[in-house]
């Protein structure tokens, strides 16, 4: 199954990356994702942990993708670097309602935060 149009035109799929929208409309990254999900029911993760039983909508990555890993499989297609979420779990992940840069005194735009850093098992 592939992402349905009104996915790809989603604010998610339109806030994304450059570097990262080819490889999330791959067929290597479809297959892998519904793969994954059909792993784990179907169900958002971090709810299930907490007893609800919520769809989840989202593949979302524990290492999160840069530009330096989007060609490691390891990093974008390994299983133990997914987890499958729902809307609201994804946002709280990422915080979409705080600013993920600051500009410093020199008028440089810089990372606020850097991106977790996660160990993958082999």
């Amino acid at each position: 199954m592939g992402r349905a149009a009104s996915e790809t035109a989603s604010p998610l799929f339109s806030a994304m990356k450059e570097y990262a929208k080819s490889f999330y409309k791959s067929k290597r990254w479809q297959h892998t994702r519904e793969a994954y999900l059909r792993s784990v029911g179907m169900l958002c993760e971090r709810c299930a942990k907490k007893g609800l039983m919520k769809p989840a909508e989202i593949v979302h990555h524990k290492v999160w993708i840069t530009p330096e890993n989007i060609n490691d499989p390891n990093v974008v297609l390994n299983f133990h670097n997914l987890e499958a979420v729902c809307r609201e779990c994804h946002a709280s992940e990422h915080d979409y309602s705080k600013k993920r840069w600051k500009v410093d005194e020199f008028g440089r735009v810089t990372v606020k935060n850097d991106p977790p850093r996660v160990q993958i098992p082999a």
